[in-house]
């Protein structure tokens, strides 16, 4: 009689505790929750960012001529009448051999690389 007298509060607080942690408003439940709340107002954060830049962009847009032109000669190439464009290939990263270590003072053994197509000035100083 005694035993039953424990068993059955025991299973009472038990049941009760299963459905605190367990259950639809559990704290598991509400641990979920929270996370997603906070990944929401992360989310909302970026778009109200991407949402300021952007109505920047179209009062630049609507105002300034020189963002306008800057756009126009980026997007679409576009040049004017009195100007020259001049294009260059794309340059190509050469293999190079392993570089030495260079000793301070003393001269390299072989020349710089250059890169394709460049071309080696000098410039002298007169005093």
């Amino acid at each position: 009689m005694q035993k039953r007298f424990y068993l059955i509060p025991a299973a009472m607080v038990i049941f009760i505790l299963f459905f605190t942690v367990f259950g639809d408003r559990g704290l598991l439940r509400i641990n979920h929750l929270h996370r997603d709340r906070d990944e929401m107002q992360q989310h909302l954060q970026e778009l109200k960012g991407e949402n300021d830049r952007l109505k920047r962009e179209i009062s630049a847009l609507q105002s300034d001529r020189r963002y306008l032109e800057s756009i126009a000669r980026r997007d679409f190439g576009l040049v004017r009448s009195n100007e020259v464009i001049y294009q260059f290939p794309p340059q190509e990263k050469a293999t190079l051999p392993a570089a030495k270590p260079e000793v301070k003072g003393a001269p390299s053994a072989a020349p710089k690389a250059l890169p394709s197509g460049a071309v080696e000035q000098k410039v002298e100083q007169k005093k």
